[in-house]
């Protein structure tokens, strides 16, 4: 076998032309796969997406996959909008732990006391296009509004409610005032939170009075919490001894208003009684009043002198009626015994 025989049977290189051709093809193959890859993007769980075309906002996309036109015709912008940011006010979190920023945290209160108060803000965006495109720097705008408010509620305070029992009314009042700013400015960011880290006294001497005061308070508080506790012991006995003492009082009235019923009936009826016979009831009451400043004793009434009636010796005739030596002639006797 001879060498140009091998040279014969191999094939022949492609030709210039359909190199070209190749190259082109894998060019218009790589252009097509970066022109899809280019027109779709993908927004996070946590994210909204800000899509401008030719620099113009045309609309906002939440999570997902979307598609876009290609070219830098359409863009898009990321905004966590379900991320809870913070910003620290006073002082710095690090690894090592939390370090101090006078500059921040030093404070003038309503009395004249220099005071060291941290806070912790927390907010979120509120709207993406506003936060993107009504200002520069939102969170920056945001520290330094929250910073002015709280300079300005802790100059009307005064250094004791702002160390032990006015920080909460504080906060409240802080939160309120920022919220309010933040929607005239309308920058696109809400405020979710707003808490008071530490607040102390500048020196060790002052800090150790205030929490002397602070002991105080407590104990304060501590006993007002045991005489309520003992006024709520008490209280019950005390309403049942006062309404039995009232049920005994309406009891004794009612049984007065009943005597006197009872007193004004039976002079009603004694009277008409005494309408009917004037002298046979006045007998009758005399004869009552005597058998009751009398008790026990025996009454005769002697008739024979024309019918005058008189009240003979007590004692003889109890002795006699002991006896059984009494002398009834030419007397009618009327007897009485209670």
């Amino acid at each position: 076998m001879n060498n140009n025989s091998f040279f014969d049977k191999t094939k022949k290189l492609p030709s210039p032309k359909k190199i070209v051709r190749y190259v082109l093809i894998a060019l218009a193959a790589v252009f097509l796969i970066v022109l899809l890859s280019s027109c779709w993007y993908t927004v996070d769980e946590q994210q909204q997406a800000v899509v401008t075309t030719f620099g113009k906002v045309t609309g906002t996309t939440d999570a997902g996959m979307h598609f876009k036109l290609p070219f830098g015709i359409q863009k898009v912008s990321y905004v966590d909008v379900n991320v809870y940011q913070k910003i620290e006010i006073g002082y710095r979190s690090e690894d090592t732990g939390d370090v101090s920023v006078e500059d921040e945290s030093k404070m003038i209160t309503g009395d004249y006391n220099i005071i060291n108060i941290d806070f912790f803000v927390e907010y979120k965006i509120s709207d993406p296009v506003k936060y993107l495109y009504n200002s520069r720097e939102a969170d920056v705008i945001l520290k330094n509004l929250v910073q002015s408010q709280i300079r300005s509620v802790v100059g009307s305070t005064d250094v004791d409610s702002a160390l032990t029992t006015g920080r909460t009314e504080m906060q409240i009042q802080i939160q309120d005032l920022v919220s309010s700013e933040l929607d005239e400015y309308d920058i696109g960011l809400s405020l979710t939170g707003i808490s008071i880290q530490d607040s102390e006294p500048p020196t060790e001497s002052v800090t150790a009075a205030f929490k002397n005061v602070e002991t105080a308070k407590q104990s304060a508080e501590r006993a007002i919490n045991q005489a309520e506790a003992y006024q709520n012991e008490k209280i019950p006995s005390a309403n049942a001894e006062a309404d039995a003492l009232r049920q005994n009082a309406e009891y004794l009235k009612q049984s007065r208003i009943n005597e006197a019923k009872e007193a004004v009936a039976m002079f009603n009826a004694m009277y008409n009684e005494y309408q009917n016979d004037r002298e046979v009831t006045r007998i009758r009451m005399y004869y009552e009043a005597i058998s009751e400043v009398l008790p026990g004793v025996r009454v005769y009434i002697d008739t024979s002198e024309g019918g005058v009636q008189k009240l003979l010796p007590l004692e003889s005739l109890v002795s006699e009626a002991t006896a059984g030596t009494v002398d009834t002639s030419n007397t009618d006797t009327v007897k009485k015994e209670d």
